[in-house]
């Protein structure tokens, strides 16, 4: 029977037909496959270039993002003259160029419980490249109802997790994670940094999965979780089991359909912006301390943040270590201030919900000192 691959493919992929576990029928797999993937930053990059490259044949692209330029510390598959572009356009791009022989779609939306049947029904395996609790109980939801596989992975500093999730085998997302941590917990990777090479190793880990996924090679994935260490390069590996008590996949399910909660829309979006009238911007902070007025101002980014750009007249109390009683609620104006104004601005929702009548935060944080003060200083 004639094979699915033509010539030019027999010689791109010949280095995969020499391992006997692949070889040009397991090659004719990956040709005929279609995988997902959720996120085309730190993690997606990686996922999306070793599946193209491999064959997978089918690739879906999900994003609502523009490239910027500090992703490409860490987002390899976008470069400096896509910054600005949609990211599954830059991505696309590369890819195609990477191999001419597959198809790349695209959705340049964000993922809801609204659009990610229309999004994903026409692929087999789901891989979760995104950021937010959000989106991954949301993908984990839609691949326990459809019976599908669901390759996890979430990347912090230097530390990483990978799984494969699929309720017919073994444990679901939700068995594990019952619950997301409220808002404002855990900090995002703009908030606490993430090492650069660590999403290539994840997400690399990841496609792994789906390749063995695809090809049926190795053991019987499921029911593991995987913790990476970048400092001392260690893998750490966690059994889990499927919890009868699940709320989706258990035995008594109280989640039977796709939906974005109200707590869920708490966690998947932007913080909130504090009221008008509890912001000072940047120029009135630099009126006030030219005029030496009578002021607190408080940095709540981590010290080494500092080492980049400090505001003057300003203490460092980080943002985990910020409590009620280290601050007076009295006539002295109190201003917080952070990178973007995010985490500042949650202190002060804080503070003003528990009756603090003078505390403020400084809309944009330093990187608005930087633009509208002081050029001399960097932003970042």
């Amino acid at each position: 029977m004639k094979s699915i691959l033509n010539q030019e493919e027999i010689l791109r992929y010949s280095r995969h037909l020499l391992i006997p576990q692949v070889g040009l029928k397991g090659q004719e797999k990956l040709k005929n496959a279609s995988v997902l993937i959720v996120g085309t930053g730190g993690l997606g990059s990686p996922i999306s270039l070793y599946l193209a490259a491999a064959g997978i044949g089918k690739i879906g692209l999900v994003d609502f993002d523009v490239v910027e330029e500090s992703n490409l510390q860490r987002q390899v598959i976008h470069t400096t003259t896509k910054v600005g572009l949609p990211k599954v356009d830059s991505a696309k791009h590369f890819l195609e160029d990477l191999n001419p022989f597959i198809e790349i779609k695209t959705f340049n939306e964000t993922i809801t419980a609204e659009n990610v049947e229309r999004i994903a029904d026409g692929f087999q395996v789901i891989v979760d490249g995104s950021d937010n609790f959000s989106t991954r109980y949301l993908l984990n939801d839609y691949c326990v109802f459809n019976k599908k596989p669901y390759v996890y992975g979430s990347i912090f500093r230097f530390e990483g997790q990978v799984s494969v999730f699929d309720a017919q085998y073994g444990p679901c997302y939700r068995c594990i994670f019952p619950e997301p941590p409220p808002p404002g917990i855990v900090p995002t990777c703009g908030e606490g940094g993430v090492f650069g090479v660590l999403p290539g190793t994840i997400g690399t880990f990841q496609a792994t999965e789906v390749i063995k996924l695809i090809l049926g090679l190795g053991e019987n994935p499921f029911g593991k979780l995987y913790l990476y260490d970048a400092i001392d390069l260690s893998i750490q590996t966690i059994k889990l089991k499927k919890n009868p008590n699940c709320k989706v996949c258990g035995d008594h399910p109280e989640i039977t359909t796709l939906q974005d909660t109200q707590f869920f829309c708490e966690v998947h979006s932007q913080d909130p912006k504090p009221h008008a009238e509890w912001e000072w911007d940047a120029g009135e902070l630099k009126e006030a301390l030219d005029r030496g007025v009578e002021l607190r101002l408080v940095d709540v980014r981590d010290p080494v943040e500092q080492e980049v750009v400090v505001l003057p007249q300003s203490e460092n109390i980080p943002y985990e270590r910020i409590k009620a009683e280290l601050f007076e609620n009295n006539n002295v104006p109190i201003i917080f201030y952070c990178r973007n104004g995010t985490r500042s601005g949650r202190i002060v929702r804080k503070l003003r919900n528990l009756g603090f009548t003078n505390v403020y935060n400084l809309s944009g944080g330093t990187n608005t000192w930087v633009r509208e003060i002081n050029k001399e200083l960097f932003a970042y």
